[in-house]
């Protein structure tokens, strides 16, 4: 077989429709860059919806695809319903969807407000319970869908000043694995990707922090940080045709981190 058609065969996305959300910066972008990269059109949504805009027309620029940027917070389900219908409205279906919105509070249990904590929750958990709730249905009805959460690895293991992340992350992975269950017989896939240290503007201060960035360097055998486009590839192909027999796993990017 030549490498156009086994390309094709596995990976492209011609005529899909990815929605991403927290898709404005960070790995989101970088995703949803690779997906219409490989061919999809792309539905990129931030409760900051100018930025979200911004986003979408570079893409569109750069790779020819379709773009829609729009504003939408996952943790109102009100606002992820009218996300979705506009996303159905303008780009007529969703085939894949990245659930890159995320917040973190590093803060000792102790400090933690109730605020503080459903924040935290809300965004990172009920958000994707949300986005999935909503688009699950259309997959059902043409038999066929990708759904990628961003986990983490504090899906597994933890450091201090990390219970509500860590809480929301392991949390995602029970989701995970759970609606994978739920769909498999629609010929959906569920899985999660779970990142360990990426230089993301979530992650920028402790990166830049040298003491903090050198106690985390030890923890990871590669002995540095992960470059946002080494995510693309575990990116795509959860949300590929190749990902056929791939369901309720979470797949972990972190430099060897968990490997210890």
């Amino acid at each position: 077989m030549k490498k156009e058609a086994l390309f094709n065969e596995l990976f492209d996305l011609s005529g899909q429709t990815a929605l991403i959300t927290g898709g404005a910066t960070g790995l989101g972008k970088v995703i949803a860059e690779t997906y219409a990269s490989a061919g999809a059109n792309i539905a990129i949504c931030s409760r900051k919806g100018e930025v979200a805009e911004d986003t979408a027309e570079e893409i569109a620029g750069a790779t020819g695809a379709k773009a829609l940027g729009f504003a939408m917070d996952v943790r109102d389900e009100k606002s992820v319903n009218d996300g979705i219908a506009l996303t159905q409205e303008k780009l007529g279906r969703i085939d894949i969807l990245l659930a890159s919105a995320g917040v973190n509070v590093r803060k000792d249990i102790n400090d933690f407000s109730k605020t503080e904590w459903d924040s935290v929750i809300d965004t990172n958990l009920t958000g994707c319970f949300l986005t999935a709730k909503a688009v699950i249905p259309g997959m059902i009805a043409r038999n066929y869908g990708r759904i990628v959460f961003i986990a983490s690895i504090f899906s597994y293991i933890s450091l201090p000043a990390r219970a509500a992340y860590g809480a929301s992350k392991a949390g995602v992975m029970g989701l995970t694995r759970s609606l994978a269950l739920d769909t498999v017989k629609h010929n959906i896939c569920v899985n999660s990707i779970c990142p360990g240290p990426f230089v993301t503007e979530i992650n920028r201060a402790l990166w830049e922090d040298a003491k903090v960035n050198e106690e985390f360097l030890k923890n990871i055998p590669i002995g540095r940080w992960g470059e946002l486009p080494e995510i693309r590839g575990l990116a795509l192909y959860l949300a590929a045709p190749a990902c056929s027999f791939t369901t309720g796993s979470g797949m972990v990017i972190d430099g060897g981190w968990t490997a210890k």
